[in-house]
This record gives structure tokens, C-alpha cells and sequence, in this order.
């Protein structure tokens, strides 16, 4: 009631002020609206009236693109929990005899599917702008200069993972890790940050390429010191009367004899040699008798392909060479990362299978028939894929913001 009588009252203030207006020669045309000059009577008033309106404008959605450093920050965060762990988990598989080849088509299956949910999630919601099209509208641009960028990206990363699989057997996942992650940084980030106009602060990124560079060489040796470890650790079992702790053994019956040497069936100690022999006859990939060098060259490939493909990413979502036509948009990541995770998977696919039926390193044969039924460590590949999928999509979406010589840095 009292709300009824204050808007009457005021009303009836705007209408006199409308009389008087109108007595001293104002016209209509001229004259403002009772709604006009109740809100200029009460300006208070006009602003609550006028914030719904604004927020109804505002609220619009657009397409969820990463712009803050901090939200940069957790995206990078997120993306090197994913990304450090899906190697344990195919490393796993590996141990355990599964081969790699049915394990990396597993994998390569969920980390397309995680593209596409992220290119048809944060892609599609809300809407796109001239600059910044949706994940489907941008698919029929004439933008092929950009997606040929981002599916060199894609075909280099595959490259990398493929080779780091096999390495992981000769060399150990950590160091593995160590060797790849700092020949990444040290020429993936430095490409990255000249080709993102330095906005990275040189003084802080330089000094921990250097201290990568020196982690390559330092990686490098650990390798050398464990191999000559291992060799001498078997060595020695032979050397006790066990003359098949040799590096030609290879058959099942002589590594079963040499885990069942000491007449015991208890599971030998981490870094025995008993335990080197084990592992050896359980694994899918046999190292006995191999050289060192085979997986210190594996793991270089490996750091080179690493350190490739997050600058063709940046290259392909921010066009530094303008090879785009006038007018034409730059990719969104969703976009790039789509493209990059397709060719991903057609090489891996191409790969794989023919390493099925033409295996390398002494792998036994196998077919796409005997992939299809080997459901032995199956999901947890799938769930290395989409572990792998999704880090490298937050990645990418925090070093669009960051820069991607910042994320680089970061991942390793």
C-alpha cells in the first residue's frame, strides 16, 4: 500500500513538471516520459532499475576462452597432474606383458575422444564472435594454412609418444622423462617465446633452459651408470653358476630357471638381479643384450618431436607468418586442438597397425584380430588416453593465455 501511494505521488511530480513544461512553451516532441523523469527525480532509484538490464546484456555466453593468468595458471596445473601421469600407467602395461602396439591403439582411440568432447563442449557453448567462430562454424573457413600447422603438430607429438613407449622399456621411466621433458623446454620453449613476441620474462625462462640443458646431459649419464649397473648385477649371477643370466638369454625356460634360482618362489628385492631376470621375463619388450645407445637414440627422437609441437600449436592459433587470407580468423584452440589430435590418431593408427603384423625391437607378431580380444589392461590404456587428451587440452588452453613457452616450461 505504501509502495502504491510513493509511486503515485511521484507520478503526479512528473506530470505537473510535464504542465508547467508545456505552459511555458515546451512541445511534446520535446517533452520527456513520466517514466524518464521519475528516474531523473530519483537517480538511486534508476540504477537498481538499470543493473538487471545491463546483466541481461552482459550475461550473454560467450565462448569460454582462457584469458586471465590465472585461470592460465590452473589450467597448467590440471594439465601436468594428466600429463604426469598416463606415462606410469602405459609404463605399467608394458610391465606386465601387454603389447605395446595393442596398448597405443587403445590409448590413441580415448585421446581423440577427449578432443572432441573438448572442442564440443567449451567450443560450442555460447556464442562465437567474427573474430572468434564456434568449433563448427570455424570447420567449413578457408583456414587451411592454420590447420595444416596444427596437424603437423599432431603428427610430430605422435611421433614423440610412440617412441617414448618403446624407450621407456631400455631407458626407465624416469629417466626417459627427464631426457625428453628438458630437450622440450629447451628448444620447444625457446622457439615458443620468440615466436610469442617475448612476453615471457627472458631473465626467469632462460636460466631454467639452462638448467634443463644440463639435465639432458646429467639424464643421459644416469642411463649409462644404470646400464652398467644392470650389466654387472647379471654378470655376477652368472658368475655364481647361473650361466644364463647372460645377455643371450632370452628364452622362457632359461629366465623362469634364473628367477627360480635360489629355490624359492618369494618375489625377488627392486634392483636385484634376480628381480632384472623377472622383469625381463615378464615384460613385453626384452632388453637383455640390447645396447645402450638404442634407448639414449630412442629418447633423443623422442625430446626432439616433444620440443616440435607445441610451437606448429602456437603457430596455427596465433598465425605469426600470416598465412591466413585477409579476413579470415585465426584458430581458436578447440579448433587447432581438433585437426591436431586427428592427425595424432591417423598416424598412431597407420603405425600401430603395421607394427601388428611387422613388429620392431624383436616384438612377436600379432594381427587386429588378436588386438581386438586382448582385453588384458585395456581400460587402463583408455584411461591413459584420455588422461593424455585432456592435459594436453588444458595445455594448450593455458598457454594461449600464458604463452606457450610459459606452458612448455611448466608441463616439464
Amino acid at each position: 500500500m505504501l509502495q502504491a501511494s510513493f509511486c503515485g505521488s511521484c507520478l503526479k511530480v512528473s506530470d505537473a513538471i510535464n504542465c508547467l513544461r508545456v505552459a511555458f512553451g515546451g512541445g511534446r516532441p520535446e517533452m520527456a516520459s513520466n517514466k524518464d523523469l521519475f528516474l531523473l527525480d530519483f537517480p538511486g532509484i534508476a540504477s537498481v532499475i538499470s543493473v538487471p538490464t545491463e546483466r541481461i546484456i552482459c550475461s550473454g555466453l560467450k565462448m569460454y576462452l582462457v584469458e586471465s593468468k590465472g585461470g592460465a595458471i590452473a589450467c597448467m596445473l590440471l594439465a601436468l597432474f594428466f600429463l604426469g601421469t598416463w606415462p606410469a600407467i602405459m609404463t605399467l602395461l608394458e610391465r606386465r606383458g601387454r603389447l605395446p602396439q595393442h596398448t597405443y591403439l587403445d590409448y590413441t582411440l580415448t585421446n581423440l575422444l577427449a578432443a572432441i568432447v573438448i572442442a564440443l563442449t567449451f567450443g560450442e557453448i555460447g556464442k562465437g564472435s567474427p573474430e572468434q567462430p564456434n568449433f563448427i562454424a570455424q570447420l567449413s573457413q578457408d583456414n587451411w594454412p592454420s590447420v595444416l600447422f596444427a596437424m603437423a603438430g599432431g603428427v610430430v607429438l605422435s611421433l614423440g609418444n610412440l617412441s617414448t613407449q618403446y624407450a621407456w622399456a631400455f631407458v626407465g621411466l624416469s629417466v626417459t622423462e627427464v631426457i625428453t621433458a628438458s630437450i622440450t623446454v629447451v628448444i620447444g620453449t625457446t622457439l615458443n617465446y620468440f615466436l610469442d613476441d617475448k612476453i615471457n620474462r627472458a631473465e626467469i625462462l632462460f636460466p631454467g633452459v639452462g638448467c634443463f640443458l644440463i639435465a639432458v646431459c646429467l639424464g643421459s649419464a644416469v642411463h649409462s651408470s644404470n646400464a652398467a649397473d644392470n650389466k654387472a648385477k647379471l654378470i655376477e649371477l652368472r658368475e655364481a653358476g647361473y650361466p644364463s643370466a647372460s645377455k643371450e638369454a632370452t628364452t622362457n625356460k632359461e629366465l623362469k630357471d634364473l628367477e627360480n634360482a635360489n629355490g624359492t618362489t618369494e618375489k625377488a628385492r627392486a634392483g636385484t638381479a634376480d628381480f632384472l631376470v623377472e622383469l625381463e621375463n615378464r615384460r613385453a619388450i626384452k632388453v637383455f643384450g640390447k645396447s645402450t645407445f638404442v634407448g639414449l637414440a630412442i629418447t633423443f627422437f623422442a625430446g626432439v618431436c616433444f620440443s616440435l609441437f607445441s610451437p606448429a600449436f602456437n603457430l596455427a592459433t596465433n598465425d605469426q607468418w600470416h598465412t591466413l587470407k585477409e579476413g579470415v580468423p585465426k584458430l581458436v584452440v578447440y579448433t587447432a586442438f581438433f585437426y591436431f589430435s586427428v592427425s595424432c590418431f591417423v598416424l598412431a593408427l597407420i603405425l600401430n597397425i603395421t607394427f601388428l603384423y611387422r613388429p620392431v625391437l624383436d616384438l612377436p607378431r600379432s594381427s587386429f584380430k588378436a588386438y581386438l580380444n586382448d582385453w588384458n589392461g585395456r581400460g587402463w590404456a583408455f584411461l591413459a588416453g584420455l588422461l593424455c587428451g585432456f592435459g594436453n587440452g588444458l595445455q594448450f588452453m593455458g598457454g594461449q593465455a600464458a604463452g606457450y613457452a610459459a606452458a612448455d616450461a611448466v608441463q616439464t
